[in-house]
């Protein structure tokens, strides 16, 4: 039976992370952006990141290009973006595709668990940058969130699964 532990992508630094090493943690999984009208999450994100990381909780940031070309930088420029404008300190993975033959294995996993409200007619397809999938401790994909959910909204959801 596949799981989320069950996947692995190098880091912005090219190094491997195996996401079986945040077994037991709420995960909030999201495809960013560096020039997207919804980058200012990033801030949410790691607001929520410093708040609930000693309880458990982590954030993964998978920057993609798939949508409007919003992500063009190396991967050293996503790093220097992210640490300079949000003071990121989350993980974030190298630069994967979301949709499509290319797709990275884990999003076609979490897109077969939660397709979306318009799943059915769309094949579970990744809308736009910064849709967002809730895991948690269980590894178990409890939610997924448009891009206009900003992170914050997440909140109660999160505090709920932090507190099993």
């Amino acid at each position: 039976m596949e799981s989320i532990y069950d996947f692995s992508a190098p880091l912005l630094n090219g190094q491997p992370q195996p996401l079986a090493a945040f077994r037991g943690q709420v995960l909030l999984i999201v495809n960013a952006a560096s020039h997207c009208g919804f980058t200012p999450q990033y801030a949410g994100l790691e607001a929520m990141f410093r708040a609930y990381a000693p309880r458990k909780f982590t954030v993964l940031g998978f920057p993609c290009n798939q949508f409007g070309g919003q992500e063009p930088g190396s991967e050293a420029e996503i790093d220097q973006f992210c640490t300079e404008n949000y003071g990121v300190s989350f993980p974030v993975f190298a630069k994967i595709d979301v949709n499509g033959a290319q797709a990275h294995p884990l999003y076609h996993f979490l897109k077969r668990k939660k397709p979306g409200a318009l799943g059915v007619f769309t094949g579970g397809r990744i809308l736009w940058n910064f849709t967002k999938f809730l895991v948690d401790r269980q590894g178990n994909v409890v939610r997924r969130a448009g891009p206009s959910v900003r992170p914050e909204r997440l909140g109660k959801q999160i505090e709920a699964l932090l507190a099993r």
